[in-house]
């Protein structure tokens, strides 16, 4: 009869996977509020997590993790290990496509050759947009203004080449 009984979690065991899926929930608390939108969590772990960021009292912080902790026990925690790793492992990755990113629009921003060759490499793309973005850059620069049209040549760019890398 002892086989055909389930055998029982020990409490240390189950302490062990409570404190486990805490620290995941901790590990959630230190992401940026873009992957935390992309990981799609449940709503009430979410608004729990973006609370925990917020928080700066250290008991009141102690209790939000006690909290997300609690509510990561009745999810499904794989899939959210699973995500944090690939970005984990990829950061290097992630890095190099900021780089090369940023070396696109400082080029294209100093060098009129650049445009051309951007363009040459990517036929489809919006040729006026870029070249109103990039003359609107050098103007704030030269006027020690915000770079707002520098963001918003490096938001299209990401656009641009993230679509190319999905393709």
């Amino acid at each position: 009869m002892d086989e055909l009984e389930p055998q029982e979690v020990s409490k240390t065991k189950r302490k062990q996977a409570m404190t486990d899926l805490q620290k995941l929930g901790e590990a959630l608390v230190e992401l940026p509020k873009d992957k935390l939108v992309r990981l799609d969590l449940p709503e009430t772990l979410l608004d729990a997590v973006l609370a925990a960021k917020k928080i700066t009292a250290r008991g009141a912080l102690s209790r939000q993790r006690q909290y997300i902790g609690r509510l990561m026990r009745s999810i499904d925690a794989e899939p959210i290990r699973a995500q944090l790793d690939i970005w984990n492992g990829d950061h290097r990755q992630e890095t190099a496509e900021m780089h090369r990113l940023e070396n696109w629009r400082r080029r294209l921003i100093e060098d009129d050759a650049a445009l051309a060759e951007f363009l040459a490499a990517h036929p489809a793309e919006d040729a006026q947009h870029l070249r109103s973005l990039i003359r609107n850059a050098r103007k704030e620069a030269a006027a020690n203004k915000p770079p707002k049209s520098s963001r918003e040549l490096f938001k299209l760019l990401r656009e641009m080449l993230s679509t190319e890398t999905v393709a």
